[in-house]
């Protein structure tokens, strides 16, 4: 198989440091992706049960062949169900990375990429609607809702519009036309791409990223042992927002009264990092 980038896990070093990996206790990584994180787990004695919902991603971590890693296809939503084909009972800590690595960004086949063409899919897995089935055939009113809500796109409407009356000549098919369809809307812009803001709004749609989220937040509070830390890595405010409302709802210790945040090296090392935020918190012990 193919590898198309090397991903570069962001805040890896703060991550590892606040999960405080124990030798030979159980720990998820919920977003295996390029084993990144679970790599620094077993190197400090951590099990690691890893998941992904791309079989990509899960054919690469299995070719790694790591000791003291066991990779299930999943999605992180159904971790309890993953924790019981394991065979565990708790873990010491869970971990989740929620940025798009960078084998889908730089994977034209995957279609999450408003630069390189490509089929408009930007699933994360196998199921489910694609980008394309979305924007050709989601009404104006909907569209437009999910464009200012997953996208926080201010001229979402235009955008709407714009793609409406676009589809209407022919499908959109590939990123580059909606791209184009995107630009012509609204025009360029100093903080950029212009599609930026719809390509992850169309993402976050069709995977249910939010939906997934508080599955996931929900299912490791129940997952954890006493001791045990959850931490999350979120990459735009909608998740930052969710994961900071359930840790203020929840059971569980907060350990960062406010989010980490890249340091300007990293930036400069990995422009992509530059809106990572990371929070995490630990079940108290009975």
């Amino acid at each position: 198989m193919e590898t198309v980038a090397q991903h570069i896990p962001v805040l890896y070093q703060e991550a590892l440091d606040l999960l405080q990996v124990r030798p030979g206790q159980v720990y998820v990584d919920a977003t295996l992706g390029g084993a990144g994180h679970a790599r620094g787990i077993l190197q400090r004695g951590g099990r690691v049960i890893g998941l992904d919902r791309d079989p990509e991603a899960v054919a690469r971590a299995r070719a790694l062949n790591l000791e003291g890693l066991q990779v299930f296809q999943a999605n992180f939503r159904h971790l309890l169900e993953v924790l019981r084909q394991a065979g565990v009972d708790r873990v010491a800590g869970v971990l989740a990375d929620l940025g798009v690595s960078s084998f889908h960004l730089e994977d034209p086949r995957r279609g999450f990429s408003y630069r390189l063409e490509g089929p408009l899919d930007m699933r994360m897995g196998e199921e489910g609607p694609t980008a394309a089935e979305v924007v050709n055939t989601l009404p104006l009113e909907d569209l437009y809702r999910l464009l200012r809500d997953l996208g926080e796109e201010p001229q979402a409407y235009r955008i709407a519009k714009a793609i409406v009356e676009a589809r209407r000549k022919a499908p959109l098919r590939t990123t580059t036309e909606l791209a184009q369809v995107v630009q012509k809307a609204v025009g360029f812009r100093r903080a950029g791409h212009p599609a930026r803001k719809t390509f992850q709004a169309l993402r976050i749609y069709v995977n249910d990223e939010l939906g997934a989220l508080e599955e996931l937040l929900r299912q490791a509070e129940e997952a954890l042992a006493p001791g045990g830390r959850l931490v999350v890595l979120t990459f735009h405010s909608l998740e930052d927002r969710l994961v900071k409302r359930f840790l203020k709802a929840s059971g569980l210790r907060v350990l960062t009264k406010k989010p980490l945040t890249p340091s300007p090296e990293e930036v400069a090392r990995n422009p992509r990092a530059r809106s990572a935020k990371l929070r995490a918190a630990e079940k108290e012990s009975l």
